[in-house]
């Protein structure tokens, strides 16, 4: 929205630093940061006082949870998105396609998980919405995102499959892309969403993956840069930076208070919400296959429930103590803050692998 100063800037000094993306990205960020510390507290009291009991806790979890978790709010999300919101307006540019798809697909995800928190904190038990219905809607949402997002990109790349490292080959999916997009979209909400089990694990790899994936989309927003990387261009993508600076601001905001002892957890309204924003940040640069690598650690934490399921069924053992895999740790004795750092420290690793696929050819 402040993107309209530039009128300024040929009148009024300073004001053409509003046409830089990196310095409304930078202002993004802190904003949301800003607005996550000043409206933390008053929101995590509200949920207290309408949450008595708090979130409900899986009683076939690990049995420390039903000691050290029990009373804590549950529906956190509500900081991240309204933080990552604020600032986005703000900041973004409202002519930019890119931006609404991403910040659209967020919100929708967000909605989805507020209602299946709503609906486990008003039965006290941990059934919401039922996996059909959630499942139902997050493909709607997917597919819809994908054809919009194809619609915008450049006619050369409509429809196609970014190979990274092997930068010259492209797979013509047609329109088949779209409900690929779908896939990478759902897959990424309920990545998240099974990855947020412990305080604190799932908001740093997301914060990470995010920042990664705002890099690219700056470089792949930009001719120049692309000429240089030997990557496809993609016009306006970079104005993302601004939306991924903010989910950074946003996510950190919420991190202060979701650090071991969580004083309030997000819930599957955050949860699902991110990770629809991390799938669509990805659709949206044409970066699918990378966003595999970034966010290996939700990838990881998907196939540990799948393997775990498929095992059991077929044999009648478990491959994991407990799945998913944060939980196997947890049984082994792990302490969560030890699984926590590990797994961010992987994180990390896994996002500069997933740069240096913007440079290896």
């Amino acid at each position: 929205m402040l993107f309209w100063l530039t009128e300024f800037a040929d009148t009024l000094p300073g004001f053409n630093l509003f046409r830089f993306i990196t310095f409304r990205a930078g202002a993004a960020f802190f904003t949301a940061l800003a607005f996550g510390f000043f409206f933390g507290p008053p929101l995590i009291n509200m949920l207290r006082r309408r949450q008595s009991n708090g979130q409900p806790i899986r009683p076939d979890g690990p049995e420390s949870h039903l000691l050290t978790k029990t009373g804590t709010p549950t529906m956190g999300g509500l900081l991240i998105l309204s933080s990552l919101s604020v600032a986005t307006l703000l900041w973004a540019r409202w002519d930019n396609p890119y931006v609404w798809i991403v910040l659209v697909v967020t919100l929708c995800f967000g909605a989805i998980g507020f209602a299946d928190d709503l609906a486990k904190v008003s039965r006290g038990n941990v059934k919401g919405v039922p996996g059909r219905v959630r499942l139902g809607l997050g493909v709607l949402i997917g597919l819809a995102a994908s054809f919009a997002a194809m619609s915008v990109h450049p006619p050369a790349l409509q429809g196609q499959l970014a190979v990274p490292v092997f930068k010259e080959v492209l797979f013509n999916l047609g329109w088949f892309f779209i409900p690929f997009g779908a896939f990478v979209i759902v897959g990424a909400a309920n990545a998240v969403n099974l990855t947020d089990g412990l305080d604190g694990l799932a908001i740093m790899p997301v914060m990470i993956a995010a920042t990664t994936l705002g890099v690219i989309a700056y470089a792949v927003g930009r001719v120049d840069f692309t000429a240089y990387l030997d990557v496809h261009y993609v016009p306006g993508v970079g104005e993302l930076l601004i939306f991924t600076a903010a989910l950074a601001g946003a996510g950190l905001g919420f991190l202060w208070y979701n650090a071991p002892p969580a004083a309030v957890f997000m819930g599957d309204t955050g949860s699902l919400a991110l990770g629809g924003a991390l799938g669509a940040i990805a659709v949206a640069t044409k970066h699918e296959i990378v966003l595999a690598v970034v966010g290996g650690i939700f990838v990881v934490e998907t196939l540990s429930v799948i393997i775990q399921g498929l095992y059991f069924k077929t044999t009648g053992r478990r491959v994991f103590l407990m799945a998913p895999i944060h939980h196997h740790f947890e049984k082994k004795g792990w302490a969560e803050p030890q699984i926590v750092i590990r797994f961010w420290i992987i994180a990390l690793v896994l996002a500069l692998i997933g740069l240096a696929t913007l440079k290896v050819r």
